[in-house]
């Protein structure tokens, strides 16, 4: 015949409760600090997608000019309202380059991102604050 088991004590439940706030205060700041990470990577990753694609929008406003003066005015026209009106960014921290090599013309954007989030926060260390981006279209379109 087996010996019966010994009943097991449980500890209070105050035991219990302030177990679970003793983990919760040591993992808190880890989880904080991964939180505010990926919110500010993902920042800087959304506003690097966009400066691509201002490059791309600038590029395609280019087809239509006649001239070089005329595309780097349609270009630099096309990317400052883009960005004024779609994204939050500072323009002034933004320079717009086009280049003609024989039948392409190449749009390049430069943007420093020093003041975003990742940068402030101390995150970035081996990120470079200026995002450049190149767009490339023919001329005449196809």
């Amino acid at each position: 015949m087996p010996f019966p088991r010994p009943a097991r004590r449980r500890p209070p439940h105050r035991a219990i409760a302030g177990t679970a706030l003793i983990e919760f205060a040591l993992l808190l700041p880890i989880l904080s600090t991964l939180l505010f990470g990926i919110l500010a990577c993902g920042n800087y990753f959304y506003l690097a997608h966009s400066m691509q694609q201002l490059a791309n929008d600038a590029a395609r406003a280019t087809i239509a000019g006649l001239t070089a003066a005329e595309r780097t005015t349609l270009a630099t026209g096309a990317a400052q309202a883009e960005a004024r009106d779609g994204l939050a960014v500072d323009l002034t921290r933004m320079q717009v380059g086009i280049s003609d090599r024989g039948d392409y013309i190449s749009v390049r954007i430069a943007y420093d991102a020093s003041d975003q989030m990742l940068f402030r926060l101390g995150f970035a260390q081996i990120v470079d604050p200026v995002i450049r981006r190149t767009a490339v279209v023919r001329k005449g379109g196809l």
